[in-house]
């Protein structure tokens, strides 16, 4: 079982950077695959960027690469999104979740365990 809380949410101006984590509970962490997913009003929940167990391997949507960045810290239980040059485009509750296999997916119907969500919001 893990649990997970997301932290580092908040209001930011377009062009702006936040930075947000993830805190996993449970011993097994360091094997799962970690995603990070958003969900803006009225829109199904979407795909952010994902990274393998070791670290070695992400993966991004094409509307976030090149200004976000999905890392982990196996020692600490804890994966990270830095998110730079944020567009109101970027508002939404973002997630992040934890697959028990060494592949990456960008599905997220292929995570079992989800955080509750941090709200971030950019203004224009």
């Amino acid at each position: 079982q893990v649990q997970l809380v997301e932290s580092g949410g908040g209001l930011v101006q377009a062009g702006g950077s936040l930075r947000l984590s993830c805190a996993a509970s449970g011993r097994s962490f360091s094997t799962y695959v970690m995603g990070w997913f958003r969900q803006a009003p009225r829109k199904e929940r979407e795909f952010v960027a994902t990274i393998s167990w070791s670290a070695l391997t992400t993966d991004y949507d094409d509307s976030v690469k090149g200004r976000f960045t999905i890392s982990r810290d196996n020692a600490k239980n804890t994966v990270y999104l830095q998110m730079n040059s944020l567009r109101p485009e970027d508002t939404a509750v973002y997630y992040c979740a934890a697959r028990a296999t060494t592949v990456i997916s960008r599905d997220p119907r292929d995570y079992i365990y989800w955080g509750q969500g941090t709200q971030v919001t950019v203004s224009s």
